[in-house]
């Protein structure tokens, strides 16, 4: 089970950190994965990381302002999104598979219930 929380209402060029708190002794076996989806848009990938943390991935929108990581022990993975963008603007899902990094929301069998995130302009 996954549980997302973090978001909220900033304004433009702030940061929020989000955080997806997993229960079960197998976390450490699974590849991490944030999703996005705005109002009548389709759930997006954000960005992802493998079961050690050794490799990430990143949607070209989040490039070098959104950062992906993981505890092991803590059980739970991060989003730092900086300077973030009205565009940012979405329910923000965390998701979870077994094996190596994937993009499609297809790949992932697990997953959060979602934290809005709302930045205005």
């Amino acid at each position: 089970q996954l549980q997302a929380s973090g978001g909220g209402l900033v304004e433009a060029g702030d940061f929020l950190r989000l955080s997806c708190a997993a229960s079960g002794r197998t976390f450490s076996t699974y590849a991490m994965a944030w999703f996005r989806q705005a109002p009548g848009k389709e759930r997006d990938f954000v960005a992802a990381i493998t079961w050690d943390g050794s490799s990430t991935e990143y949607a070209d929108s989040v490039k070098g302002r959104f950062t992906i990581s993981r505890d092991n022990a803590k059980n739970t993975v991060w989003l730092q999104m900086n300077s973030l963008k009205p565009e940012d603007t979405a329910v923000y899902f965390c998701a979870a598979r077994r094996g190596g990094i994937a993009i499609l929301t297809t790949m992932y069998r697990h997953w959060g219930q979602g934290t809005q995130v709302t930045v205005s302009s």
